[in-house]
């Protein structure tokens, strides 16, 4: 146990719940605080895809109705992107969490007892907006909180816990799948994580308190001391765009990241998984299971690599090192792909992006830039085929209208492709191992690291309307990134796509190394005086374009 904590924040061992000679449970708290918050985001994104079935039948949804349903979850989120960064900064963090937990008891007490479409749309806008608040303050809570040693740790344990939660609420929905009223049980049970998060924050303080805070600052150049509370100066959401202390320097920071995240690609890449699988041999439904569950596995091994690394290595290296590994992998995809088409892959299978189910590829009610897993396709799952174009476009199926035929059955009535030849079928199985690349680089480096950054750089006093606007950008770009997917494709083909993803993380590369500073090691009140010098670091037409455009 590093007793820096106990020390920075003495009102820890005075706490209503913890004992006094017991000093090593704070750790854990704060990890279980940022684990049980992600698992709660990840669980909520995707528990509707094995809900939407057994909805439809029992409400006779149309197809209208369920994109209303999927698409009020995103709302909800957007709301809360747009309006939460007042309330984190206003009643504290903790008290965010608090009252986000308690929105989503009531969303799932919505959705568990409805009994009509419009108390189904309410919850899900309720649950919608409370995992964005939360994840929001989550992030910037534990950043606040830990000492530098531990705070990248800690923080990337949250994007670890959104993928456990998607992949609990795949177990959850085959488990519950043939219950009666198995839908209720499964958005109920997303209460229990956020239960568990709530007894760990009455634990732990409301936050870091003037006279902790104040004992991490050390002077100003030019012997200026700046203190945390009265002291401290105020800022309103314009100075993010002015020169003073360099805000217009975070910003750029913080935007460029959460856009280029974005802008590579990576909520559409996974959406050609399950056609590779398929192409290396995985035939019918195991194709989508593997894209799944494989995939999943490989995105929790990475995180935990990156939570090992990024306290060690740097925020810095693992952006760089995951961008120029994205930029080889999606590039080698569509190389491949130029190559040898994968034209045995599943029939084109999408759906018009509002009624994407949650927690899947391409859906925009992603924040924090996540790649969900695809999902593994069951007899619950359905597909709503899309009319064919002049160029054959391969998707992962989207779950969605519940009168298509169900994928499996689709895949069967799909004309056999021949066995592919020796050099062929190496060319697919790289195309597999591109997609492997792609999924571990994304989750060490941009996945993680942009949102531990992102809690990083701003000052106290405007953090959470910070983070807020740098996430409602993100989910802008997640929006228009999965919008121009198929339209994309239908232009330049599927392999100059990839490959303009690849060049869209080369040049992400070059943004990371001339923009991104590296904070691994340094107190928040050391990385807010690293800014303020590193005024004069941005190229001044940077500089003039964006005072020109918000000053």
């Amino acid at each position: 146990m590093d007793d820096a904590l106990v020390r920075n924040h003495p009102e820890l061992c005075s706490c209503h719940f913890c004992f006094p000679g017991h000093p090593q449970l704070l750790l854990p708290l704060c990890a279980s605080v940022s684990l049980l918050g992600g698992l709660t985001f990840g669980y909520e994104l995707a528990v509707v895809s094995g809900a939407l079935l057994p909805l439809q039948l029992d409400f006779g949804l149309s197809c209208l109705e369920q994109e209303l349903l999927v698409g009020s979850l995103l709302l909800g989120a957007l709301l809360a992107s747009l309006v939460g960064g007042i309330f984190i900064d206003q009643y504290g963090r903790k008290q965010a969490i608090l009252g986000s937990n308690l929105v989503l008891l009531a969303g799932s007490l919505s959705l568990g007892l409805a009994g009509s479409l419009a108390w189904l749309v309410l919850g899900r806008l309720v649950a919608g907006f409370a995992i964005s608040l939360s994840s929001m303050a989550c992030c910037i809570y534990v950043s606040e909180l830990v000492g530098p040693r531990q705070r990248g740790v800690l923080v990337s344990l949250y994007e670890a816990g959104i993928t456990l939660g998607i992949l609990l609420s795949y177990a959850l929905n085959y488990a519950l799948a043939g219950a009666p009223g198995g839908w209720r049980h499964m958005f109920g049970w997303a209460a229990a994580p956020a239960l568990l998060q709530s007894l760990s924050l009455f634990c732990l303080p409301a936050g870091t308190t003037k006279a902790a805070a104040n004992k991490d600052l050390i002077p100003l150049q030019g012997g200026e001391a700046t203190k945390l509370g009265l002291g401290r100066p105020r800022y309103s959401l314009l100075d993010l765009f002015r020169a003073r202390d360099n805000m217009r320097g975070r910003t750029v920071v913080g935007l460029g990241l959460v856009i280029f995240q974005q802008l590579t690609g990576q909520p559409n890449v996974l959406c050609y998984a399950s056609t590779i699988f398929h192409s290396v041999g995985f035939r019918g439904g195991s194709s989508a299971v593997l894209a799944s569950v494989g995939l999943g596995a490989v995105k929790v091994v990475a995180t935990l690599a990156a939570m090992g690394l990024v306290d060690r290595a740097g925020r810095r290296a693992l952006l760089l090192a995951g961008c120029a590994l994205m930029a080889l992998s999606v590039s080698g995809i569509g190389l491949v792909s130029f190559a040898a088409p994968m034209d045995s892959g599943p029939s084109c299978l999408a759906m018009p992006n509002a009624t994407r189910l949650s927690g899947l590829p391409g859906d925009p009610s992603l924040p924090r830039g996540i790649t969900p897993l695809p999902l593994p396709t069951t007899s619950e799952n359905q597909g709503k085929p899309v009319l064919s174009t002049s160029k054959k476009i391969k998707l992962h199926p989207r779950a969605g209208n519940p009168t298509a035929p169900p994928l499996r059955m689709a895949l069967s009535t799909a004309s056999p492709a021949p066995h592919p030849a020796p050099e062929r079928a190496l060319l697919h199985w790289t195309a597999l191992v591109c997609m492997m690349v792609f999924v571990s680089a994304f989750s060490f480096g941009f996945g993680p690291v942009t949102w531990l950054v992102l809690s990083e750089i701003y000052p106290m006093e405007i953090r959470g309307r910070a983070f807020a606007f740098c996430n409602s950008f993100n989910w802008a770009c997640n929006l228009l990134v999965s919008l121009s997917f198929l339209d994309l494709i239908g232009t330049i083909g599927l392999s100059w796509t990839f490959l303009l993803y690849g060049l869209t993380a080369v040049l992400s590369l070059g943004f990371i190394y001339s923009f991104v500073p590296e904070t691994k090691g340094l107190s928040l009140a050391e990385i807010d005086q690293q800014f303020q010098r590193r005024r004069s670091c941005f190229p001044g037409v940077v500089c003039v374009l964006l005072q020109q455009s918000f000053i």
